[in-house]
């Protein structure tokens, strides 16, 4: 690891410093996209046994927000329940009041407690669900039975 350079005000790129070497350009930071106004989306809701995760997107799939039941303070059981699942679902209404997409498509994953009443908040939190697709994986064949019993 070599020495950290430091850029000085007034030196430009391709300046010597005075210890003789160059000294590299002050960069801008990358500045966070803003914010659009997104007409089209889609939903993620993943309901498993413990906890309840929904992610909103655009629809190139680009992350917008997402929102668990444990980062809304359930903890233990209590994060699986369909309460919980509700208070996500007002949470991601919330956070796309602005600028998120009014017209989803919703896509449900899981067997859990939480994905029936997800998908009702959803209807009642003012989105336009054009579709609604279980994509739970469900195995073809799944594994290996056991060798049977001798007797």
């Amino acid at each position: 690891m070599g020495k950290k350079r430091i850029a000085e005000k007034g030196k430009i790129g391709g300046e010597k410093s005075e210890s003789g070497k160059k000294v590299a350009p002050l960069k801008d930071k990358k500045k966070k996209k803003s914010s659009k106004g997104f007409e089209k989306g889609r939903i993620y809701i993943k309901s498993t046994y413990n906890n309840t995760m929904i992610t909103v997107t655009d629809e190139k799939g680009d992350v917008i927000t997402w929102a668990t039941a444990g980062t809304l303070g359930f903890s233990g059981p209590k994060k699986a329940t369909p309460f919980a699942a509700s208070k996500v679902i007002s949470a991601i209404v919330e956070k796309v009041a602005k600028s998120g997409p009014r017209t989803v498509d919703v896509y449900v994953s899981g067997i859990g407690p939480g994905r029936d009443s997800a998908i009702r908040s959803l209807a009642s939190g003012g989105f336009d669900i054009t579709s609604i697709s279980d994509v739970t994986p469900v195995p073809f064949n799944g594994p290996r039975p056991r060798k049977s019993r001798r007797g």
